[in-house]
């Protein structure tokens, strides 16, 4: 059973905070918005640490080793705040044969790698038999690999491209999944989720799949066993509301999971992971930040604030600059959201820190926001790329970084199953006597001449 709720209680109260961080009480929406706009940052972090140390000790911060292999950039949908994403015809539009797939998973299996990441742009020419002949190979030459895959954005757009039978949606996903599964999926990420509420998503996410969609993809997912992530993009035309309005949603659909499928062995959201827009190279990265307009009143609310409603009925209407100003997210933003997810999401396991869009330096602090796990030692990133952001990280680096914020760095798998825990001499970051050797080279990125398995870390001071 899920936690009680008090709505009556006062939220700011290290009584009743106790009782959340021990999980015997349930933040409520309302109460999450006065825990954002209201608790100095510090001491939100400071509660957001002591539940994550209740679910996760004092000792033991993870990470894992997988690539992060987008198969093409041909996409059907024309989100604004993309930039990785390509018609077909251009130039720089791919799609990779097999064989270049092939060789990724190898590269990535020589260096003690475990899962692949594996989305994509939603691409019409490619047939169901292209995905079920490349799980098949994946699976026959590197059947310990862990296919983490396609995200629920793609499922939907597999859904007009395959024209599968079925009399309702999760009917047709199971079709299509029940293929996909057998063939070697082993489970989905929360690629796509952005914001949910309607308005926002709307205006930023056009033709990409709604939330009810989005949700309802995860859940046959779990239903045929199968564990997902959740994930949210924020610090754009959203407001605060918004997110706690994304979060709850995940939290109650995972409240129905669990209480449906657990006892039978369904799947479930295992981590949740967010991070702020990258605006470099994207449509929507040309509105104007709110306060740079000369008539901007930055007394006045920010105009997603005055659309955004914590059930996520909000209008568009409500104010006439909404979709047309950004609010972009720093340091402060991004920690003080994170550490409400830790809060909020009492139903999930793992938040992941996320060093590749705010750098490995404030990934780290974020171990000290509610955070447990540090994610990929990323060998390719393709998306959050193209938008301007080049971090990434080396399994030496990142269990540098885990140590120095007190923590033992170990490897784990999908599952959270750890792999090895680095608590000796002979641990990737003590075996490094010359940190600069390791930071020479840059990310791979697709089409670029840059060699596919060197792991460094971009733009940061350690």
């Amino acid at each position: 059973m899920p936690p009680r709720s008090a709505p009556e209680a006062d939220i700011l109260d290290a009584r009743v905070l106790e009782d959340v961080v021990a999980g015997a009480l349930r933040v409520t929406r309302e109460q999450a918005l006065r825990l954002y706009h209201e608790m100095p940052i510090q001491e939100l972090g400071r509660w957001a640490n002591a539940r994550c140390r209740v679910l996760h000790g004092d000792t033991i911060r993870t990470y894992v080793i997988d690539r992060n292999i987008n198969y093409t950039n041909v996409c059907t949908a024309k989100c604004t705040f993309c930039a990785f994403r390509r018609d077909g015809h251009e130039d720089d539009a791919y799609t990779l044969e097999p064989e270049v797939l092939l060789e990724k998973v190898r590269e990535l299996v020589d260096i003690g790698g475990t899962q692949i990441l594996m989305q994509g742009g939603m691409n019409p020419a490619l047939p169901l038999d292209w995905y079920l002949d490349l799980l098949g190979q994946i699976k026959e030459r590197f059947p310990r690999v862990h296919v983490h895959a396609f995200s629920p954005p793609e499922f939907i757009e597999f859904i007009r491209f395959f024209d599968p039978p079925g009399a309702s949606l999760a009917e047709q996903l199971r079709w299509v999944m029940t293929r996909l599964q057998d063939a070697g999926l082993d489970s989905i990420p929360g690629g796509g989720g952005e914001i949910f509420a309607a308005p926002v998503r709307r205006k930023i996410g056009l033709g990409k799949c709604d939330a009810e969609a989005w949700l309802t993809t995860m859940r046959v997912a779990h239903e045929l066993g199968m564990n997902t992530s959740a994930t949210m993009m924020f610090g754009h035309i959203e407001g605060v509301a918004d997110r706690i309005h994304h979060m709850d949603l995940v939290r109650r659909w995972q409240d129905d999971a669990i209480a449906d499928l657990a006892a039978s062995g369904g799947g479930r959201y295992m981590a949740f992971i967010s991070w702020p827009f990258q605006r470099e190279n994207t449509p929507l990265g040309r509105a104007r930040e709110w306060g740079e307009g000369p008539d901007d009143d930055l007394l006045a609310p920010f105009p997603g604030d005055v659309v955004a409603r914590l059930d996520g009925t909000g209008e568009r209407s409500a104010h006439a600059e909404f979709g047309r100003r950004v609010r972009m997210v720093g340091a402060s933003g991004y920690l003080r959201t994170q550490a409400l997810s830790r809060l909020y999401l009492d139903n999930i396991y793992s938040i992941g820190a996320s060093w590749v869009t705010m750098g490995p330096n404030i990934g780290q602090v974020a171990l000290h926001y509610g955070a447990n796990d540090m994610g990929s030692v990323m060998m390719e990133e393709n998306v959050v790329s193209a938008a301007g952001t080049t971090y990434c990280l080396s399994e030496p680096l990142i269990c540098r970084l885990v140590r120095d914020a007190g923590y033992l760095p170990a490897q784990r798998d999908n599952t959270y199953r750890l792999l090895r825990v680095h608590a000796g001499p002979g641990a990737p970051d003590t075996r490094i006597d010359d940190w600069s050797s390791v930071r020479a080279k840059k990310l791979h990125v697709e089409g670029q001449d840059a060699p596919a398995v060197e792991m460094t870390v971009g733009q940061t001071d350690l």
